[in-house]
């Protein structure tokens, strides 16, 4: 499915060159979760935006091949890597509440991204959130950070994309929201032979999430390995 062979990210600033992290492969396979662990200011957050150059092109380099497909995302053109984020390959972000345009009310998201509003309705009673004629009316200010949050999820996941990216997305969540995400990533890469891609500092979650765990360590990632606990996951 995705393919990354970087061998470099680095960060220009002032025309000097600074290196980020190096000597990165991996390959996701479908019906799976991954899970990159690391600290504050590893490059979980750098790492996963250059997966489909998201970061500041005038700012940030990214040396290497990554294959989606058999299309190389490094050398893609703009209109495919658009039709791919939108279709294919779905992001949550850490700062969901400044992610949203905070001139528009939620319901704009729903209303030009949302075709199916019972499923969309199943999907926010399930997190929690109040339903959509209510929400709808909300501004992003007026969420909390966990409502944004579980906003994003809902709407990165609704598309059904092949590779769900979630980044910190146990920040702002409870003790019961968090074991809702569970067993929806599980349900979700199981029931539309997809793949999840989380970064995180929560080595507890990584645990009871995760198929494959690695780690970001001296700007590098080490290999992904099976996550087994006493012979279960």
């Amino acid at each position: 499915m995705l393919k990354a062979e970087i061998k470099k990210i680095s960060i220009i600033r002032d025309e000097i060159e600074k290196t980020l992290l190096n000597n990165i492969a991996f390959t996701l396979l479908p019906n799976h979760i991954y899970t990159i662990l690391g600290k504050n200011g590893s490059g979980k957050s750098t790492l996963i935006k250059s997966l489909t150059l998201l970061n500041d092109r005038k700012v940030f380099r990214v040396e290497g091949k990554i294959f989606w497909d058999n299309i190389d995302l490094l050398t893609a053109s703009d209109e495919e890597l658009l039709s791919i984020r939108k279709n294919q390959i779905r992001y949550v972000f850490q700062d969901c509440v400044n992610s949203f345009d905070p001139l528009k009310r939620i319901g704009y998201y729903f209303d030009t991204m949302i075709n199916n509003k019972n499923e969309l309705n199943d999907l926010l009673e399930y997190f929690n959130l109040p339903e959509e004629k209510l929400l709808g009316k909300l501004y992003p200010y007026e969420l909390s950070g966990g409502m944004a949050q579980r906003i994003f999820v809902v709407l990165a996941a609704i598309a059904k994309p092949k590779l769900l990216i979630l980044d910190e997305p146990t920040s702002a969540a409870d003790t019961a929201i968090i074991n809702l995400l569970i067993h929806f990533l599980h349900e979700f890469v199981s029931k539309y032979n997809s793949t999840a891609l989380i970064v995180t500092q929560d080595i507890l979650f990584a645990k009871k999430v995760s198929d494959m765990i690695a780690e970001i360590k001296d700007n590098s990632l080490t290999e992904f390995e099976s996550n087994i606990i006493d012979g279960k996951k």
